[in-house]
């Protein structure tokens, strides 16, 4: 699972009271934020609110996607994608095509065909209500 500091939607005093609620993994931080009472709660605890809490889950889930990393986020960055919502608003071709523009634009290299297709399908999979 990757550390709650690989999330860029969040504000240090926050990645900071999180730290102190034992919260130091995004698998953590999914977790405890299950819940709309949970999500209240962490919101509670860490001076947030809970749309803050679900912002930082949105990044949290498409952290855990499978074989991606840092350079990954990065990549997904570029192209518009910050979290699972965006990967799941918008149609495969056009992912592609962002993830291909953004590859271009910072000299990064594209994930293969397989990869791009996995991560929008377990998009769709890990999709909440």
């Amino acid at each position: 699972m990757p550390p709650i500091t690989e999330l860029t939607r969040i504000e240090p005093v926050h990645l900071a009271r999180l730290r102190t609620q034992g919260i130091f993994t995004t698998g953590i931080l999914l977790e405890v934020s299950e819940t709309p009472t949970r999500r209240q709660s962490l919101a509670d605890h860490t001076k947030s609110t809970t749309n803050d809490v679900l912002t930082w889950r949105d990044e949290a889930l498409m952290l855990n996607l499978a074989g991606f990393g840092h350079n990954e986020h990065e990549l997904f960055i570029a192209a518009g994608v910050e979290g699972l919502r965006d990967l799941l608003n918008v149609e495969l071709d056009e992912f592609r095509k962002r993830l291909s523009a953004a590859a271009s634009e910072t000299d990064a290299e594209m994930p293969s065909e397989l990869w791009v297709t996995t991560w929008w399908e377990q998009a769709r999979t890990l999709e909440e209500e």
